[in-house]
């Protein structure tokens, strides 16, 4: 059971496959790069359930921040040479410089505040790999996620303009479906 954030970090440096994908995503020496939302979720629930297989993932949501180019192209030139050196992960590239617009939310200053912005607390996640060493960005904590709940980030919460979005959201993924003990908030 993981307590901590420390506990999370050790938990993924001893993820062989996790550690493959965050060097291989390390090796594009992306700006401000990380992988988020489900890479680190889904292996902190299934860590929490006790479940012995690695739950399947959509996308390894690869994210960076770079101002000076904010190309689709580029986004899918770096999700080839990702696919090139780990042919079977589902990768996912995007520059955060840009995913405002496509979100239509203000723009974001770097990759962990562009995080933050995501719908929910557990998914505003994120693991880098820096000179050999691990760092969690964890613009809300660890709590929820370690509780296994979804609650909306301050943007989503109720009453605010993007809850709709949230709402959605929820009902779309159904993480409860692969982790019944996931509660979902609507606060």
């Amino acid at each position: 059971m993981l307590k901590t954030e420390a506990d999370v970090l050790k938990a993924i440096r001893q993820d062989k496959w996790m550690m493959e994908v965050l060097g291989a995503a390390a090796r594009l020496q992306l700006p401000d790069f990380c992988i988020s939302a489900g890479f680190v979720r889904s292996k902190v629930w299934d860590v929490q359930l006790g479940y012995t297989r690695r739950t399947p993932l959509p996308d390894v949501d690869v994210v960076y921040f770079d101002a000076s180019d904010t190309d689709e192209v580029t986004e899918k030139k770096y999700e080839n040479m990702l696919l090139q050196m780990l042919p079977d992960v589902p990768w996912s590239v995007k520059n955060q410089a840009r995913m405002h617009e496509v979100n239509r939310m203000p723009a974001f200053r770097d990759t962990e505040h562009a995080i933050a912005c995501y719908p929910e607390t557990a998914t505003s996640i994120g693991v880098t790999f820096e000179v050999g060493k691990l760092r969690l960005l964890a613009p809300y904590g660890v709590e929820d996620l370690l509780a296994c709940r979804i609650a909306p980030t301050p943007l989503y919460v109720k009453g605010a303009s993007y809850h709709p979005i949230y709402l959605k959201r929820v009902k779309q993924k159904n993480w409860q479906r692969l982790w019944p003990h996931v509660r979902v908030e609507d606060k």
